[in-house]
């Protein structure tokens, strides 16, 4: 008898850990990506606006603020905000693309 207890609290421990597993996998595959494609600043189902030949776009660095990114490229802050309206300026995040012409 006590022969089973010690193998079903064996077993219940690898329960445990395999839960343990398949939550971590579940909460790590469900988190957005940091930015491998550069769009780490949109939110899930928002669609990006279609790229033209003429596009231009800027990848948001650290540090980076829309008056900064203005004042590199040469863009008056107020048509980057009209290229960009769905942009926050204030969640600029690394990674995040943001239209400059």
């Amino acid at each position: 008898m006590d022969l089973r207890q010690n193998f079903l609290r064996l077993l219940a421990l690898a329960a445990l850990v395999v839960a343990a597993i398949v939550v971590v996998v579940v909460v790590t595959t469900s988190l957005p990506d940091s930015g491998d494609d550069g769009g780490g600043g949109e939110r899930a189902g928002k669609e990006k606006a279609p790229e033209g030949p003429g596009d231009k776009f800027y990848i948001v660095q650290p540090g980076d603020s829309l008056s900064t990114i203005a004042d590199e490229e040469g863009i008056e802050l107020e048509t980057l905000e009209q290229l960009n309206p769905d942009l926050d300026p204030q969640t600029l995040s690394a990674g995040q693309q943001v239209r400059l012409r």
